[in-house]
């Protein structure tokens, strides 16, 4: 059984960067072809999804943040990381990672994840 836990970011400020990690047990981020993403739930609104790092190590972003996203791992811990710099009260939102076997970004296409974490960016 694969599980996944995202890290709590603490407090955010307007114009910081948000750093967030997710720790993968029960499985390998280098085993399998999966595809490892993030995706957020701003208050109100839909699943966004944010951009995701492969078995391979490649990575993939979502057009409209790709110039302030970053995704990586470390898999010596079996952990990939979100880093989203210049945030701002819009970028409030629950941020969940997780695993599809395809790069996609539709919600029903994961098999698993986090359970989520608060992000409030305080202006």
């Amino acid at each position: 059984q694969v599980q996944l836990q995202e890290s709590d970011p603490g407090l955010v400020k307007s114009s910081q960067t948000l750093s967030l990690t997710c720790t993968i047990s029960g499985g390998s981020i280098t085993t399998g072809y999966y595809y490892w993403s993030w995706i957020r739930q701003p208050p109100g609104k839909g699943l966004e999804w944010m951009g995701a790092i492969a078995y391979d190590g490649s990575t993939y972003y979502s057009p409209p943040l790709k110039s302030h996203t970053s995704i990586s791992r470390d898999t010596s811990k079996n952990q990939f990381s979100l880093q989203l710099s210049s945030v701002t009260p819009e970028d409030t939102a629950v941020y969940y990672c997780a695993r599809a076997p395809t790069l996609t970004t539709t919600p029903d296409e994961y098999d698993y994840w986090g359970q989520g974490t608060q992000v409030t960016v305080s202006s």
